[in-house]
């Protein structure tokens, strides 16, 4: 399609529909500490609980990229 691989279009949504829908998590753990009055301590531990998965899933890319990187 347009000249793309099956591949390519499937990395791109990978790497930019997952990256755009971590935002938007981002966002809504924000709100939910925004309208539950948590605070600074509150708002980090939403942060930290809520957000850890999305800290793995970008560490992966970059570690991805490093390895791929050093090896070729």
């Amino acid at each position: 399609m347009f000249g793309y691989t099956e591949e390519q279009i499937a990395q791109f949504g990978l790497t930019v529909g997952v990256s755009a829908f971590m935002l938007y998590m981002l966002f809504i753990i924000l709100q939910l500490a925004k309208e539950s009055k948590a605070g600074r301590f509150g708002t980090f531990v939403l942060l930290l609980g809520l957000g850890f998965g999305m800290v793995g899933f970008a560490a992966k890319g970059i570690i991805k990229y490093f390895i791929a990187g050093s090896g070729g």
